[in-house]
């Protein structure tokens, strides 16, 4: 290994947390990655991480080489990428990563679709609802639902966020149907729970009104997984908000029913993105895309999912 090539494998060791995990990433083995990194402060002639049985800290040192390992792989990047746009078809690795509710069954659809169309081409999916560095970590493209606020990344809006309120009939027969925002929030909700973000409050105005509502929401269940709030507000333990991508099947296959259809959401709530590291797409992050919004259809396919959506939520 050249220092280039050392200092990307001190950025994985930091990234991963590890270094078994780093040579896990890498498919090394961690004697190897432990060795070329004892090269790499030897070489440099100072330490970069503290290291104990159970932690990594970076020294002060490690946090200022970091920052120029982090130069030095995005420009290595780049080179690798301008080369690649000199491809006429899609070939090589794309490393995508994805929240978990998109990653099954849409991307994994574009996925068979596309490594069956371009025989050369291997795929690494990473589906996890944390907000990935997508530079630091590798990554080709990410599949978000909101925009990106690193101005440094690229982001390609596929398709607007529609959002329905869930309920199942026997929620309705126990609880009522609620006629106004407030009589909602009263009620128990199944909400989106994951790391420091919480989907705990819900702001909408009246259908024909501009004015908007806000209220907290009566969380009864928290969860940070979409299976587990569906299934939930199936067994009727309250009523839940979801955006249309994240269901699989028609509601009536779901046995639940939109509910509060008289007011609508902000017209800015967010859209799904694709997003990717650098303006010069290569063939192989642009093409994937195509297929990605080819699966999903404009309008998107989940739409139709809520017979009616169009005269919802307006």
């Amino acid at each position: 290994m050249d220092i280039a090539t050392r200092l990307d494998l001190f950025l994985d060791i930091v990234y991963q947390g590890s270094f078994a995990k780093a040579a896990e990433l890498r498919h090394m083995d961690r004697a190897v990655v432990t060795k070329q990194f004892k090269i790499l402060e030897e070489t440099l002639g100072v330490r970069l991480l503290n290291r104990t049985t159970r932690s990594l800290s970076l020294t002060d040192a490690g946090r200022e080489i970091l920052e120029q390992a982090k130069v030095i792989r995005n420009e290595l990047s780049k080179t690798q990428r301008l080369a690649e746009t000199f491809h006429t078809e899609p070939r090589g690795l794309l490393r995508i990563t994805s929240y978990v509710s998109f990653g099954n069954p849409y991307l994994q659809k574009a996925i068979n679709l596309f490594m069956k169309k371009y025989p050369e081409t291997y795929i690494e999916l990473s589906l996890d609802d944390r907000l990935t560095d997508i530079i630091g970590e590798k990554f080709d493209i990410a599949f978000r639902l909101n925009s990106p606020k690193d101005s440094t990344n690229i982001a390609k809006k596929l398709a607007p966020t529609k959002l329905v309120i869930l309920a199942s009939p026997n929620f309705i027969q126990e609880h009522g149907n609620p006629q106004t925002l407030k009589e909602l929030v009263s009620l128990p909700a199944i909400t989106y729970s994951n790391g420091p973000f919480t989907f705990d409050k819900l702001e909408m105005a009246v259908s024909g009104h501009s004015k908007m509502e806000k209220y907290s929401i009566n969380g009864r269940f928290k969860a940070n997984s979409v299976e587990s709030l569906i299934c939930a507000t199936q067994a009727g333990l309250g009523y839940s908000i979801v955006d249309l991508s994240v269901l699989k099947s028609n509601l009536k296959d779901l046995g639940l029913v939109p509910i509060l259809q008289n007011y609508r959401f902000p017209s800015d709530f967010g859209a799904l993105y694709a997003v990717y590291p650098h303006r010069n797409q290569t063939p192989l992050v642009k093409k994937f895309i195509e297929t990605v919004q080819d699966v999903i259809g404009t309008p998107p396919v989940w739409e139709a999912y809520v017979e009616n959506y169009s005269s919802m939520y307006v």
